[in-house]
């Protein structure tokens, strides 16, 4: 019997995907017959109980730490053998590939992934291996943006160089705009430098997607919705076909990098822009999409156990790929107007149909709603699956017409003023 261990592997109740995610993986890697060691931390743990009885042993570990993880990983190894070792989130990575050549076993070279994640030196690895890039620099001071404005021109986009779920990320058009940029994406410009890059004019996709043998294959590519006016992602179509058959295109730039970069093994989550000059890739990410992705991509081709086959992938199995996706999912996310919740309208009418994968509201009346400025910010999630990418979305898009999140000013004494449908 093989053990496999994740790293960072417990979600509670209300952690959304990554609860769903965490135990579809368990799940499929049990029904494969191997042992499954689920590490977090202690407050993770204890806030989701179930693990305890559906892993053969969970153990306290700081997945964020990747040194811990690895004297954690060879003191178990002194009693246990591990035959692989996993981990599904953005902060997880480098532990996960520090843990796999610590003990020898399959896996992403560590230096690799802390590459990836960092995304400016993924924008220049990828820019020396020939790939289509947008202009960036590190940054430290408002001058700094200010002398990237001068040479490049505007917009441009501030971000933090590894931070995930759009947090902190800034558009500016002008250079006065650059003090107030470097505060939310540096948290100050004493503190670190962040990374500024052009703007990329041009609707934006993913690629979600599986190593098997060492090389990547593309399961979807997804079209990627942003809230007006933010970087905070709205919703998802996969799979998405495009007139020429760019989605091809898209596809194979992706797998083309991820080659290119070294990569082999994992789940993958490659995002771009679709440009008059071709794709533009975006962030490289050694772990699945969030947002419902992995739903969404099982849901596309129905016989697939996108954990399971990363199992055998990892213990040197073969994988057996699926053909073209034959179905369609659509997820949107509430975003509503800042503000004090004053009602909510629809969401009862919503929840129990059985082409829903998942439809989760967390707001509730006198909940007070900041702006969205991350994936955090948004309350509610319809993910739903149909027969087509093209049905999924009519059909999600209609259920979202009659949901209404209605908000008024956070501390008005009188709330009926002004209201705002989600």
């Amino acid at each position: 019997m093989s053990t496999i261990v994740i790293l960072g592997g417990a979600a509670p109740e209300g952690a959304g995907h990554g609860r769903d995610l965490s135990l579809r993986a368990l799940r499929q890697f049990k029904a494969r017959g191997s042992r499954v060691v689920v590490t977090d931390t202690e407050e993770a743990l204890a806030a989701a109980p179930e693990y305890a009885s559906l892993a053969d042993e969970t153990h306290v570990v700081d997945y964020t730490d990747p040194d811990s993880c690895v004297t954690w990983a060879l003191e178990y190894r002194r009693r246990h053998a591990v035959d692989a070792v996993t981990g599904f989130r953005e902060y997880s990575v480098v532990a996960v590939a520090e843990v796999a050549a610590a003990l020898g076993l399959s896996g992403n070279l560590p230096e690799l992934v802390r590459m990836v994640r960092t995304k400016d030196a993924c924008r220049r690895t990828l820019g020396d291996l020939g790939f289509r890039q947008p202009a960036s620099a590190l940054c430290s001071t408002v001058e700094d943006i200010e002398d990237f404005l001068a040479l490049h021109g505007g917009p441009a986009v501030v971000k933090p160089r590894d931070a995930a779920g759009s947090e902190g990320v800034v558009r500016i058009d002008t250079p006065r705009e650059a003090a107030d940029a470097l505060a939310v994406a540096g948290r100050g410009g004493d503190r670190g430098l962040v990374l500024v890059e052009e703007f990329v004019e041009g609707p934006e996709f993913s690629v979600e997607g599986i190593f098997a043998g060492g090389s990547p294959y593309a399961l979807a590519v997804t079209r990627k919705l942003l809230a007006p006016g933010t970087f905070v992602e709205a919703g998802h179509t996969t799979p998405v076909e495009l007139p020429g058959r760019s989605h091809e295109e898209i596809a194979h730039e992706a797998t083309r990098a991820l080659k290119a970069l070294g990569l082999t093994h994992g789940v993958f989550h490659v995002e771009c822009w679709l440009t008059d000059r071709g794709p533009v890739l975006g962030e490289v990410h050694v772990r699945p999409g969030g947002d419902w992705l992995h739903a969404m991509v099982e849901w596309a081709h129905p016989a697939l156990e996108l954990f399971g086959s990363l199992h055998d992938d990892l213990l040197g199995h073969p994988v057996i790929l699926p053909g073209p996706p034959t179905r369609g999912a659509s997820v949107r996310f509430v975003v509503p107007e800042p503000g004090l919740v004053v009602g909510i309208e629809g969401w009862d009418e919503l929840t129990g149909r059985p082409d829903l994968i998942h439809a989760e509201l967390t707001a509730a009346a006198g909940d007070v709603v900041g702006p969205a400025a991350s994936s955090g910010d948004r309350v509610g999630t319809v993910c739903l699956g149909a027969a087509s990418a093209d049905a999924a979305d009519t059909a999600v898009e209609t259920l979202l017409r009659d949901v209404k999140v209605r908000t008024a000013p956070a501390g008005s004494a009188k709330t009926s003023k002004r209201e705002h449908d989600a």
